[in-house]
């Protein structure tokens, strides 16, 4: 596993290295030739992060597959790969398991515990599968992922009381204006993130609740259940004009430029008679124009601005990581074993094979010896099943005991070791 998120990389950083979901399907099938034949790739793009989730098939393609994942993010996006390397973070087996448990649970969010990253991992697993880049032990990977994340938000409190970027504008706003029923706002997308959005800032009443979306039936779709408000369905085309109207704008979008620029904004001040306005731009790549915030009465705050009030607001929560962290520690050592046996099955089944021909031999070689006799007693069936059963030892054991009386110490030792073991583990 390979990537960036906020604890490690600036905002600037990481909305150059975001994935639009669109995009996905294309660049999937670059970064595996990138790294290997038989790679199976997904890529995780959100907000807050950017990683890259790989198998291989040995530990020595893994580190060199890693490097290439990093030169094949540094290419794509057109980034210079000393600029990436220094805010990268590289993991490698039971590191990379447990960091892709962790994620899934909400614990390495900037919002601990919030629930939207679950569902944006089911989505680059499902991209992978579309794009041909999945398979079975990344399906397996991302599975057991969402298992453990269950666990975790059903057995800790680390999703109670959540506080979300949401809830974090919301107190924003507060901050500039005192009555929020008399604020008009407008929520800029029309995403998973502005549905929470809309849910929490309908919560507070304003006097007006309008949505901006390139479809306009998506927009009235999304303000259907707040019906008890006054709510408006705007196109963004729309915005340059109705932008005015607004105290509070929360903008979330997919969109690879920003909507609002800078000149937007200083007509719509003017238009205000420059009445402030708050700003929450929860996009990356960003929705709005970072020179909007150098305007006297417009306020604007990134996704990495909200982050204080979110790190703050969670400390009630943190108690929580203990036992969460427990889960994921137990889930990854079960985890591990359970791939160790998968990637050895084959030997096994050949194993079963080899031996499940030496009984068959045998046991025709006994059948063959009583073929047309008759009044066979007890002790002739006993004898030659007794024969039977010293011959399919011997042969057993053929192998073992050329290996444990072996003159080369190293192929003794460690039949040695491994008879040992077995016969311990027997016992």
């Amino acid at each position: 596993m390979i990537g960036l998120n906020h604890t490690t990389a600036p905002l600037a950083l990481r909305e150059r290295v975001a994935f639009a979901p669109s995009e996905l399907s294309h660049a999937l099938p670059t970064l595996c030739d990138a790294l290997e034949s038989g790679a199976q790739v997904a890529v995780l793009s959100t907000c807050n992060r950017a990683e890259v989730y790989a198998v291989v098939e040995s530990a020595e393609q893994s580190t060199q597959a890693a490097a290439r994942a990093l030169a094949w993010l540094a290419d794509y996006h057109h980034v210079p790969t000393a600029d990436l390397a220094q805010h990268i973070y590289v993991l490698h087996g039971q590191a990379a398991i447990e960091h892709a448990f962790a994620v899934a649970s909400g614990m390495d969010s900037m919002v601990l515990g919030e629930p939207q990253i679950l569902g944006q991992m089911k989505q680059a697993i499902r991209i992978a599968s579309h794009a041909g880049t999945n398979g079975t032990a990344l399906q397996q990977w991302f599975d057991k992922s969402f298992t453990v994340a269950k666990e975790v938000r059903t057995q800790t409190a680390i999703g109670e009381h959540s506080v979300s970027m949401a809830a974090a504008s919301v107190k924003l706003a507060r901050h500039v204006f005192d009555d929020f029923t008399s604020l008009r706002v407008l929520l800029v997308g029309a995403g998973e993130m502005i549905e929470v959005v809309a849910a929490h800032v309908a919560g507070q009443n304003p006097a007006n609740l309008s949505v901006a979306n390139r479809s306009l039936e998506r927009a009235e779709e999304l303000l259907a259940p707040y019906q008890h408000l006054t709510t408006t369905a705007l196109r963004l085309a729309e915005l340059p004009e109705q932008l005015s109207d607004f105290d509070l704008i929360i903008t979330s979008t997919a969109s690879t430029l920003p909507i609002i620029g800078l000149g937007m904004v200083e007509f719509a001040l003017k238009q205000r008679r420059y009445r402030p306005m708050v700003m929450v731009d929860l996009g990356v790549p960003r929705d709005i124009e970072a020179a909007v915030a150098k305007l006297n009465d417009a306020y604007l705050y990134t996704i990495d601005d909200l982050s204080n009030i979110v790190k703050h607001n969670s400390a009630q929560r943190e108690a929580a990581l203990t036992d969460a962290q427990k889960i994921i520690t137990s889930h990854v050592a079960q985890f591990d074993i359970e791939r160790t046996r998968r990637n050895h099955s084959s030997d096994v089944q050949l194993l079963r094979q080899h031996f499940d021909r030496l009984r068959q031999q045998e046991l025709d070689r006994a059948i063959n010896a009583f073929t047309g006799q008759t009044n066979i007693s007890h002790e002739e069936l006993r004898t030659a099943m007794s024969q039977m059963s010293q011959r399919l030892i011997n042969k057993i054991l053929h192998e073992p005991t050329i290996g444990i009386q072996s003159t080369d110490d190293a192929t003794r030792q460690a039949w040695q070791t491994a008879m040992r073991e077995w016969l311990n583990n027997d016992s």
